[in-house]
């Protein structure tokens, strides 16, 4: 069983694809994962790319814990209609906690909404899906591909990042112990810089942060644009692509 471990949703358990083409992270990794993150200030307020999203057990955990927003990627259509299921539920779950702390701000004499936290699911393959135009920039990924792919194939995915990512931006790569570091980018199309990594068992999981180039402005996580309407009601539409 997959459940959301804390925040907005925790205890919710979470639809699973049915099969062996996914591999969910273990909650003990999650919830260890997720304790590091909120030290690092990683989660609240962020944009959130999830890459091989199996379920969405990642991303949602953040949206859960107080990400503005979450993309789930997944190209298996099976597993990203599961994804969208979750997210729906998921995303209800955000759009009441939300509207519930709006309302004691407005009794305490203040602030504005600024939108329900929600989540989209794009039905499409990872390496497709990184080499289309950047829509927005997004503050923390999570990547969990196969253990098969191949360390050149997920180079490319790292290296297809440039564009996605806000200057200081964390990334979250999920391995198996016995594969090798990663070769993480250091060309003009983007650079991220280890920061260390933790070992679980027979996951291994590496932390990296975008480089930010001289002059390059960051966006406050404190001042996102607002969600659209209802989003807190219903998951967008999947963009799903002819595979």
């Amino acid at each position: 069983m997959t459940r959301i471990i804390a925040g907005a949703s925790g205890g919710r358990r979470l639809l699973t694809p049915p099969g062996v083409g996914t591999r969910p992270t273990s909650d003990r990794v999650r919830e260890a994962l997720f304790s590091r993150l909120e030290h690092l200030d990683a989660i609240e307020g962020s944009v959130v790319l999830d890459l091989y999203a199996g379920s969405g057990a990642l991303g949602l955990e953040a949206l859960s814990r107080g990400a503005s927003r979450v993309v789930l990627v997944e190209a298996a259509r099976r597993a990203a209609g599961v994804a969208r299921r979750n997210a729906i539920a998921m995303s209800r779950d955000a759009g009441r906690a939300r509207r519930a702390r709006d309302a004691e701000r407005d009794e305490g004499g203040g602030a504005q909404r600024v939108g329900f936290e929600f989540a989209s699911v794009v039905a499409d393959r990872v390496e497709r899906f990184l080499r289309g135009m950047p829509e927005e920039r997004f503050d923390l990924v999570f990547i969990d591909p196969p253990y098969d792919l191949s360390p050149s194939a997920l180079s490319d995915v790292l290296a297809g990042l440039g564009g996605w990512l806000e200057p200081d931006a964390l990334v979250v790569l999920e391995r198996s112990t016995r594969t090798p570091e990663p070769t993480w980018p250091t060309s003009d199309t983007g650079v991220l810089a280890p920061i260390g990594d933790r070992r679980y068992g027979e996951t291994r999981l590496w932390f990296a942060r975008a480089v930010r180039a001289a002059g390059q402005p960051g966006r406050s996580r404190s001042a996102r644009p607002p969600g659209p309407a209802g989003a807190g009601e219903c998951a967008q539409e999947a963009r799903s692509q002819p595979r």
